[in-house]
């Protein structure tokens, strides 16, 4: 099975996007709602949850759970979408 040149790039920028120390998923959902509330008040992202936004840039399945839970805090709140 070959691959075509856009798979081929997908694949390089997901490589392109690790980083030495990962979160798995059922780490980085222990902690996504933390980041959702530092993203929703305005706070820069504490170096702390760094991890968490680096999951969220090449793990689909954890960045509809984040969106998920934040379109739902932001409705909370009273915000509007983004």
């Amino acid at each position: 099975m070959s691959l075509s040149k856009l798979e081929i790039e997908q694949l390089l920028k997901l490589i392109g996007r690790t980083a030495d120390q990962e979160l798995n998923c059922e780490q980085c959902l222990a902690r996504v709602a933390e980041f959702a509330e530092s993203q929703l008040s305005g706070k820069s992202i504490p170096a702390g949850l760094r991890t968490v936004e680096q999951h969220l840039a090449v793990c689909g399945e954890c960045r509809e759970e984040y969106e998920a839970l934040w379109q739902t805090l932001n409705s909370l709140r009273g915000g509007s979408d983004v």
